[in-house]
């Protein structure tokens, strides 16, 4: 986060040198106030660009045995270009590696399911979970171990999460 902000103050005195060059070309006949208006197009662009391609680069950092298995993308009222251009604010990896079959019936699967979200500072979760294949019911293991059935959820038939976990 802080060299968010390093990185936001310095875009926001580019912009406002470009601001000065601009009035230094028309001898001063542009307007002061160009300089502050600039200084602020120039961080509150460089937010919305880092907000727009979160995304992209955390999945650039992920590893090969990362799966995205959801994005989910939100309008915010006080950010008003996002209810005409959404951006994810928030992601689910499976990790391959810590697929396993615990019992004897090899539709039961046990994974790692990871979230990313975006906030102030990036926020990362993790789960495990249990998937029965055939009957596709989700259930959370609790931090005891111990299935939380009152959270359990049916996937549907084309769930990347049911593809990623029943068929790797």
């Amino acid at each position: 986060m802080f060299w968010t902000f390093v990185a936001t103050v310095f875009c926001g005195l580019g912009a406002a040198g470009i601001a000065l060059g601009i009035r230094t070309v028309t001898r001063n006949r542009a307007p002061k106030w160009i300089i502050p208006v600039f200084a602020g197009m120039g961080m509150l662009g460089y937010l919305i660009y880092g907000e727009y391609t979160w995304y992209d680069h955390k999945k650039t950092l992920l590893p090969d045995e990362a799966v995205v298995v959801n994005t989910e993308s939100d309008s915010i009222l006080w950010r008003p270009w996002t209810f005409v251009f959404p951006y994810v604010t928030a992601f689910s990896t499976v990790d391959t590696k810590s697929i396993s079959h615990d019992t004897s019936n090899s539709d039961i699967v046990r994974f790692t399911l990871y979230r990313f979200e975006q906030k102030m500072t990036d926020a990362v979760s993790h789960r495990i979970h249990i998937l029965n294949c055939e009957s596709r019911e989700l259930v959370p293991l609790g931090s005891d171990g111990t299935p939380r059935v009152d959270n359990m959820k049916v996937l549907g038939t084309s769930d990347t999460l049911l593809k990623t976990v029943c068929t790797g």
